[in-house]
């Protein structure tokens, strides 16, 4: 597995609950939840003793932030703009 690193930007594998999230924007009151597929950007790591969490940032197409969640490695999936080897 490729290390996950600050600033990777990543696409939800999972429905992520309005109760995991903190809403940034005051417009996005009624967001229920995040759906699979949502993308966004990891801004920090948190080393714990059960592993790496991560807080994940989401914004809109303009930048505009309106959500952010922790989660762990597997609720993710690093999106990759080049080719790798597998």
């Amino acid at each position: 597995m490729k290390k996950i690193n600050l600033l990777d930007t990543v696409a939800l594998m999972n429905q992520i609950p309005r109760s995991r999230l903190t809403l940034v924007d005051d417009d996005c009151e009624d967001i229920e939840s995040l759906p699979p597929g949502q993308v966004g950007t990891i801004v920090e790591v948190y080393k714990r003793a059960e592993g790496c969490q991560y807080l994940i940032e989401f914004s809109d197409q303009t930048g505009c932030e309106y959500a952010m969640a922790i989660l762990k490695a597997e609720e993710f999936l690093v999106l990759h703009y080049q080719l790798t080897a597998a």
